[in-house]
């Protein structure tokens, strides 16, 4: 039984022109034979679905083919079938068969056909050569891309992380002031390279985990310090946490919500900066009713507190 070239490629007789081109992606993805290493029967449904989309995915051929005028092999059909339709050359030794399988042992895909387009550039050249074609040069391997979520004090002061890597353990240096949503590249740590080339790398993309008091503003930690009303009227010593630990810091009298404090060199270390601890003063009054602060505001002066 006589082969169908619209079968091979699972389209209808009526497909365009696209989805015609969208099925020989899937397919020739599914059984490149770079991707199916000593498998025979995918090296053969390879050249069977580049040979299908070598013809109907051309206009010219497609409309040939819809006539009766070639076959599924893409030869001329009734006299001369075989022989190039009367063109064949002799001496120049050329193929009379039709093209799109590179010769054999060769997977070349359907004539024309950028394979870019399927495995992008860093994976597979374009499998554009006709019999004869060589072996393909040699390419980088695919980038693999991880997230991983860091601890807030882990990613501003370094940390090694021991993950896994395609079933392999790997130590992973997080450097100090890594910020959330840059990416580490692990070289060598991709998909291997093809023909010889060499593998691609592993793009670990850092997700900083939230602080329960610090956030971050580049280099500099930021912490909202809460302070009682005598602590802002009269000042106060009081230790604060830092990245690097407990240190001690004196809050002036008749400080105000908002006021900053700034703690030099308490921040985020990098390789090329240094940056600070900002401290914002927040005055907090208790929640229940308090007779004493009540008498407290009655003795205290009226002053303004507002320019509009």
């Amino acid at each position: 039984m006589a082969k169908d070239l619209y079968q091979i490629l699972g389209v209808s007789k009526t497909a365009s022109e696209a989805e015609i081109k969208s099925a020989y992606r899937k397919l020739a993805r599914k059984y490149h034979p770079d991707l199916n290493k000593d498998d025979k029967s995918a090296a053969e449904k390879f050249k069977e679905v580049s040979n299908a989309y070598d013809i109907i995915g051309n206009a010219e051929k497609r409309k040939k083919y819809d006539n009766n005028e070639i076959d599924a092999d893409g030869k001329p059909t009734g006299f001369g079938a075989g022989f190039g339709g009367g063109n064949y050359d002799f001496k120049s030794g050329g193929n009379p068969f039709g093209s799109g399988f590179g010769g054999a042992g060769g997977f070349n895909g359907a004539q024309g056909f950028d394979f870019s387009s399927i495995f992008g550039d860093d994976i597979f050249s374009q499998f554009t050569g006709r019999a004869g074609g060589g072996r393909s040069p040699a390419r980088k391997g695919q980038d693999i891309s991880y997230n991983m979520r860091v601890d807030f004090l882990d990613a501003a002061k370094g940390v090694e992380k021991q993950v896994n890597l395609g079933g392999k353990n790997v130590n992973v240096k997080i450097p100090a002031g890594t910020l959330s949503g840059q990416t580490l590249r692990l070289k060598g740590l991709g998909y291997a390279g093809m023909n010889g080339g060499e593998n691609g790398d592993a793009l670990i993309t850092i997700n900083v985990d939230e602080h329960p008091y610090f956030k971050n503003e580049g280099l500099n930690v930021l912490l909202d310090l809460p302070i009682s009303i005598t602590e802002a009227i009269k000042g106060a010593k009081i230790t604060v946490p830092t990245v690097n630990g407990k240190v001690a810091v004196k809050v002036p009298p008749y400080s105000s919500s908002g006021d900053k404090l700034r703690l030099k060199g308490q921040g985020i270390k990098a390789k090329s900066a240094q940056g600070d601890e900002i401290i914002t003063l927040q005055i907090i009054l208790p929640k229940n009713k308090s007779v004493n602060l009540d008498k407290l505001a009655d003795n205290l002066e009226n002053y303004a507190v507002r320019s509009f």
